[in-house]
């Protein structure tokens, strides 16, 4: 008897704390926790700027460097929105700014307007269609151009496994997810 009503408590109280738990996991605070934004005012300022949605631009920082500024991909890639030093020249002579050092391109303010004008154009150039700017972020335009114009993509969201390159599929799908998770706890 005494067994079944112990049995009965631990079941109760493990319920109890399941919910608990449940409860903490799926707030919001508790998300924005999990997967904040940092550098917030410069993202809103660039993005303000550049015309893109800030939430896009933070969704790409956090999934190319989890907000890291010093962080270098094993390709080069430069800073917070992991720029190529050859990218972010060719973006410095768009802008009229003066080519970055390594050390200024890795600098948040820099790397952050460099970044969110870039995708900028990216939107413009493939006419505001969220998943394929998001594969030329990761690929390149001129890659992502050739598998639309071969067939080999669709360029839409529903199709993104049929993207040739796995780290773009998956960034592509990340980038995705955690714009909409941005969305859902900040706005």
């Amino acid at each position: 008897m005494k067994r079944t009503r112990w049995a009965r408590w631990r079941v109760v109280l493990s319920v109890v704390l399941l919910a608990g738990l449940m409860d903490l996991v799926f707030r919001p605070d508790f998300l924005q926790f999990v997967y904040p934004i940092y550098y917030q005012p410069i993202i809103e300022h660039e993005a303000t700027a550049a015309n893109v949605d800030p939430m896009l631009v933070a969704a790409i920082t956090r999934v190319e460097s989890h907000f890291r500024e010093d962080d270098i991909s094993h390709a080069g890639a430069v800073g917070l929105m992991q720029l190529l030093p050859g990218t972010a020249s060719w973006i410095a002579v768009q802008i009229g700014m003066p080519q970055p050092t390594a050390i200024q391109l890795a600098q948040p303010s820099i790397n952050i307007r460099f970044g969110t004008w870039y995708i900028s154009y990216l939107l413009k150039m493939f006419h505001g269609r969220l998943p394929e700017a998001i594969a030329a972020y990761n690929a390149g335009p001129n890659r992502v151009s050739g598998w639309l114009q071969s067939n080999v993509w669709s360029g839409d969201e529903v199709s993104i496994e049929d993207i040739p390159v796995l780290e773009t599929r998956h960034f592509v799908a990340r980038v995705l997810y955690t714009y909409r998770l941005f969305h859902q706890l900040y706005e």
